[in-house]
């Protein structure tokens, strides 16, 4: 028998809340399907109903945490003055996950490492970067008409901003202690701007 209406989306969001927790406290190898019925208080058969196996619910979670992430990057971005202010609020927003959100953060790294041995989570995983180099393309645009930026190939260096916030937040969950938050922050936006920025234009 399908769920009631207006149930299903309520179990859904309770499985995934449940799978980010498992991830962080368990990881990708304690993740099971036991584990996640019982931290959303759900039966087996249920969870079984909406998710197929592991990966599947690895592959909502990160869904999830991708447009958690897109939120935050808005919301941070909302009264941001300028080109420099939006990549200001870009790096504040992806430094904060990795900073502050052990579990969101958890989930990106475990669908990392999976997306080298499923074909599935690597779909999902290259669906998300594409989705995020869209975004930051289209805001290396507007500062290009703006006069703020330099004439890049918009793809090629909204995926040189992603390699840069990827590669200094992992430094930073790895070892708080020789990068902290306000230093990643600080490196990330002076090597990105010193890329980004029209030679000659204000700083």
């Amino acid at each position: 028998m399908s769920p009631r209406v207006g149930v299903a989306p309520l179990r859904r969001a309770a499985i995934v809340r449940a799978t980010i927790h498992c991830l962080a406290t368990k990881g990708y190898a304690g993740l099971t399907m036991k584990r996640v019925a019982r931290e959303a208080r759900l039966s087996q058969g249920v969870l079984h109903y909406y998710f197929k196996d592991k990966q599947a619910i690895l592959a909502a979670a990160a869904l999830r945490v991708s447009a958690d992430l897109d939120r935050r990057v808005a919301a941070e971005a909302r009264g941001a003055r300028g080109a420099r202010g939006r990549l200001r609020a870009l790096v504040r927003a992806c430094l904060e996950v990795a900073a502050r959100d052990r579990e969101f953060w958890t989930v990106f790294i475990e669908l990392w490492g999976e997306s080298l041995h499923d074909r599935a989570l690597a779909a999902v995983n290259a669906r998300t970067y594409a989705r995020s180099r869209r975004l930051i393309a289209a805001g290396i645009r507007k500062g290009v008409r703006e006069g703020r930026l330099r004439r890049l190939p918009p793809d090629g260096a909204a995926a040189v901003v992603l390699a840069v916030l990827d590669g200094l937040s992992l430094q930073h969950t790895f070892d708080r202690r020789a990068l902290p938050r306000a230093t990643a922050e600080r490196l990330c936006e002076d090597v990105l701007w010193t890329y980004l920025r029209r030679r000659g234009g204000r700083r």
